[in-house]
């Protein structure tokens, strides 16, 4: 069996809440009172194009939400957006004990705006546990490309087989397969530290 050198993390739903999925979307339209079928095909138009660094969050806000008057304004909508996103504490501490291993790289593979991303790296002192970001709103391309798992393996020079990704989704999952990298579904923490030591990597 190969050593594994590097572990590649999704965040929403693997490390933190999902930060805008649809879940939250739907809360956001109930919460605001927005049209949920015009919000969320406003949402579909322009989701690439946020999450890959073409969009500011405001500017995407505007064209979705803000494109007419509201009774709510800008800034209260972000802190609802950033108030959804929650730590999944029993992967943080798995986190905490690899880091503390100090035998693997450690490193996000995610899809976020910019904006959201930056906010929860800082909130939930996410430098803590990784060294590297690679989130789509920094890199220009974001899941499932296959050039974003070729950008992470460039930048860190780590052979495909030495790597494993997680990810809550499977179909990411099968492009880094693809690129002939290690692959873990995360279904609960329990469930991801007995697949990671499959692998060799316990903590």
């Amino acid at each position: 069996m190969t050593k594994i050198t590097a572990l590649f993390w999704d965040l929403g739903g693997v490390v933190l809440t999902n930060g805008w999925d649809v879940r939250t979307r739907k809360l956001a339209a109930e919460t605001f009172g927005l049209d949920w079928e015009e919000f969320q095909h406003r949402h579909q138009a322009l989701v690439d194009t946020l999450e890959t660094g073409r969009l500011t969050l405001e500017k995407y806000l505007k064209l979705v939400v803000f494109y007419r008057e509201r009774s709510f304004d800008m800034d209260e909508f972000i802190r609802f957006i950033k108030s959804q996103s929650n730590v999944m504490p029993e992967t943080i501490a798995l986190l905490k004990q690899l880091k503390n291993k100090r035998k693997y790289l450690i490193a996000t593979l995610n899809n976020e705006s910019k904006e959201l991303n930056d906010f929860r790296i800082q909130e939930f002192k996410l430098k803590d546990y990784f060294e590297i970001f690679f989130n789509s709103g920094n890199l220009g391309v974001r899941k499932p490309d296959p050039a974003m798992f070729e950008l992470a393996l460039s930048v860190t020079q780590r052979p495909a087989e030495e790597c494993i990704f997680i990810d809550d989704r499977e179909f990411n999952l099968e492009l880094a397969r693809e690129r002939s990298m290690n692959t873990i579904l995360f279904k609960s923490p329990n469930q991801l530290k007995d697949e990671l030591s499959v692998f060799g990597v316990t903590v």
